[in-house]
């Protein structure tokens, strides 16, 4: 099996690629997420795997794609609904490259989150799979979730806060912006 990984951070990525290599499969990882935002989380995130993937040997290809304009026009008239087009997107481009350069599966390290919805993952990667001619790999590598980011605690990963979209970021603040925005009421208005 030749397969493409693709990889979302460095910490989502530590217990897949142990996982994988466990079983004798050696994956190529591959960077594609024109989702995160801002920037400098974009940068950061892109940057830690870049250190991460050298330091164990991994290969590493992708597309350096900042998205955020495509995006924000993908998913503004449907917000609450974003992480499907986020899934296809990432699922889409990971199979073409895959079939592209000779790779005979892919997968997505995705799949380690518990906070993700496994069901939609998966039916982007089927539906990209058939679309574009090679195998998509499904793993539920959710059960080592807590240890992979013990892992990468202990290696001194970048651990981010939020899954990478400035929606998501703002999901993470919701009950903060509401204590905020109350508080400001009940003192100046």
């Amino acid at each position: 099996m030749k397969l493409l990984l693709h990889i979302c951070c460095a910490p989502c990525s530590v217990y897949c690629i142990d996982a994988l290599r466990s079983e004798g499969v050696e994956p190529t990882g591959f960077w594609y997420n024109p989702n995160i935002h801002p920037y400098q989380e974009y940068r950061a995130r892109r940057d830690a795997l870049a250190d991460y993937a050298a330091s164990i040997a991994l290969p590493l290809c992708g597309e350096d794609e900042y998205g955020l304009r495509p995006f924000v026009r993908a998913v503004a008239e449907d917000i609450d609904h974003r992480c499907a087009y986020c899934y296809q997107v990432r699922m889409d481009r990971t199979a073409q490259y895959a079939a592209e350069h000779g790779f005979t599966h892919f997968a997505t390290t995705l799949l380690v989150s518990p906070y993700q919805n496994h069901e939609g993952i998966r039916a982007a990667g089927e539906r990209s799979a058939e679309k574009w001619g090679v195998e998509y790999l499904y793993r539920d590598f959710s059960p080592g979730f807590r240890a992979g980011q013990a892992k990468a605690r202990e290696l001194g990963l970048y651990m981010q806060k939020y899954c990478g979209c400035v929606f998501s970021e703002e999901d993470r603040y919701a009950k903060q912006i509401r204590r905020d925005r109350e508080n400001y009421r009940q003192r100046y208005m």
